[in-house]
């Protein structure tokens, strides 16, 4: 059933409902229903889309299904800005909320010009450390190959320079995450931050990143 004669809040329910019609509910599957309203779903115009990711959002806790309609919507994500992707991460509370929404959404707007870098050092500085894991976790999409990512040094050190002494576990995660990323694209950089910053360092970022540095391996 073509779902774009439906309102965005219809439209929602009739996918979820799919989705929980699935014999076996996973990633994959799940995925393969956004796809196939992704296909459907081309013509519609971007506010519509936008509202039926908000639905899914708030309505029925489908977080990353709704950032991936929109991510794989040329027009609707064409027009996010700071105010529309800061709307998306409204209540980010975990470390899958905000993955989700940095990989999928925040660190490709970032990539493709559509968000400053200043809105990203201002999530690093929020009193919030979800928004804090997500200035960071934003940094993967520069520098990962897979999502278009060319290497972007000055850009990444920046923001973990301004968490580097951050200890919250969520942070000190996604602080080793970004630094692990940017090592294929610039290794010595990477040294030199760990040895600039060796003092302030979480211990885990510290041994993951020069794991990574020597064997290849976050843990080998």
């Amino acid at each position: 059933m073509d779902g774009t004669n439906n309102a965005p809040s219809r439209l929602a329910a009739q996918i979820v409902a799919e989705i929980h019609a699935l014999s076996a509910p996973n990633t994959t599957t799940v995925r393969a229903v956004r796809r196939q309203y992704s296909k459907q779903l081309t013509q519609v115009d971007a506010a519509f889309m936008l509202e039926v990711a908000h639905v899914l959002i708030t309505q029925f806790n489908q977080r990353w299904l709704a950032y991936e309609l929109v991510r794989y919507h040329k027009a609707a994500f064409r027009t996010l800005g700071a105010a529309e992707i800061e709307a998306l991460g409204q209540d980010i509370h975990s470390w899958d909320t905000v993955d989700a929404f940095a990989r999928i959404l925040a660190g490709p707007a970032w990539l493709q010009g559509q968000l400053s870098d200043a809105t990203i050092h201002q999530w690093a500085r929020s009193t919030d450390l979800w928004w804090r894991r997500t200035a960071l976790v934003s940094t993967v999409a520069l520098n990962m190959r897979s999502q278009g990512g060319k290497g972007d040094v000055p850009r990444t050190l920046a923001i973990c320079e301004l968490l580097v002494a951050d200890h919250e576990d969520m942070v000190v995660k996604a602080l080793s995450w970004a630094l692990r990323e940017l090592i294929v694209h610039d290794a010595g950089a990477v040294e030199t931050f760990l040895a600039t910053h060796e003092r302030a360092l979480a211990a885990r970022v510290k041994r993951e990143v020069r794991n990574k540095l020597t064997t290849g391996l976050k843990n080998p």
